[in-house]
């Protein structure tokens, strides 16, 4: 019964550890402190012996604080892990404590790479074995000098090797980061792009009606004095739509405007062929946004339909378009399924973004997360001129 309670008393404490680990993981400092602290316990069970031992510690208390002051050393352990290592050495040969010095192998192989933890654990095999040939040191815990450092080496190794474990998985996370942020930075950059197109597009259609228009007043005001006005008028409209050209580089011939709300009920259309049904709710004001704005709008839509599809689908959408106080308001809402899509969906985590450039670009808001079992994307844009 003894040994089944201390078993269980152990799961509970390892478990307990690994929650701690587990949500210390994103606090580095926190980390960093659990580390230390979990260091002097180990290194605790060894003061009455170290207070008893002939090695100038007179008191338990006194034992306490050197131990307390070493283990100290691990809080600065990813810019300094050399301080750890240094003084784990000290006690090595002083106290003959070995569990810091394992702590700082580790520091060093995770913190400062895979030729520095080889290094150290090196250089401490070297000073143990010099330490375990001096006269007086105690061969008797372990029978000799061989025995002994039999355990103390491969312990020494195994610190090292989990560190560069470590040390590698935190380049792999370093370097999916990276590249998550890489994907987002090419998100924005290609809604702006498309943004670009669209601003292209729509502008230079009303360049081009201002032109002609102006055209056909100035042949029809042929002779009067003010013929000369369009003109110039007309210059000056073939001149801003030659600039347009220049700022904005042109897309491909395959390259079509974003649709507007007419598009909506399309989108709504195959959503439902794909299993979602789409309730589409669009207010006949929001029919006289300018073509940007409407762009924006289908944008918002298209992707949180195709969102839905990934991560929920069968799921019913709730599509708002509606117009008040001079803005337009988006509102898609899907109900999350319980247990989750079966597989994975394909993504690259991007769309959200994408949807937020595209209506900050027209000087709008965006928000997006999780409600009450469902998924929410709330958007609102200055609805413009004559709404």
């Amino acid at each position: 019964m003894h040994i089944r309670s201390a078993l269980e008393a152990l799961s509970g404490w390892a478990a307990l550890g690994s929650r701690l680990v587990r949500r210390s993981a994103d606090r580095p400092r926190a980390l960093d402190v659990l580390t230390a602290l979990s260091c002097l316990a180990v290194m605790a069970l060894d003061v009455p012996g170290l207070a008893a031992a002939d090695n100038s510690l007179d008191t338990r208390l006194q034992a306490g604080l050197v131990l307390t002051a070493s283990a100290s050393t691990l809080l600065v352990r990813r810019r300094a892990p050399w301080l750890a290592y240094a003084v784990g050495l000290g006690l090595l040969g002083w106290l003959h404590e070995l569990t810091l010095v394992q702590f700082a192998l580790y520091s060093v192989a995770r913190f400062w790479g895979r030729r520095a933890g080889v290094a150290a654990g090196v250089l401490y095999a070297v000073v143990a074995y010099a330490l375990f040939n001096l006269p007086g040191w105690p061969v008797s815990r372990a029978g000799s000098v061989a025995e002994f450092l039999s355990l103390v080496v491969p312990v020494g190794a195994l610190a090292v090797g989990v560190g560069i474990a470590a040390n590698r998985q935190d380049l792999v996370r370093a370097l999916e980061k990276q590249r998550a942020t890489t994907a987002v930075l090419e998100a924005v950059q290609s809604e702006r792009s498309r943004v670009a197109g669209d601003v292209h597009d729509f502008v230079g259609r009303e360049l081009t009606l201002l032109t002609v228009r102006s055209e056909v007043l100035a042949r029809r005001a042929r002779g009067e004095a003010y013929a000369q006005d369009f003109e110039e008028l007309s210059e000056t409209a073939r001149r801003a739509h030659r600039v347009l050209n220049e700022i904005i580089v042109q897309r491909g011939a395959d390259g079509a405007p974003t649709p507007g709300l007419d598009g909506l009920t399309a989108l709504a259309e195959q959503s439902a062929r794909a299993g979602s049904a789409v309730d589409l709710d669009v207010d006949d004001a929001a029919f006289r946004l300018s073509p940007l704005r409407q762009a924006a709008v289908y944008r918002v839509v298209q992707e949180c339909l195709t969102n839905a599809a990934k991560h929920a689908p069968g799921e019913p959408v709730t599509v708002r378009v509606g117009i008040g106080d001079g803005s337009a308001r988006i509102a898609v809402s899907n109900v999350l399924p319980a247990s989750g899509p079966g597989r994975a969906p394909v993504s690259a985590g991007t769309g959200t973004a994408g949807m937020a450039e595209r209506v900050r670009s027209v000087g709008g808001t965006f928000e997006a997360g999780r409600g009450d079992g469902t998924y929410e994307v709330l958007a609102e844009l200055p609805a413009g001129a004559g709404l």
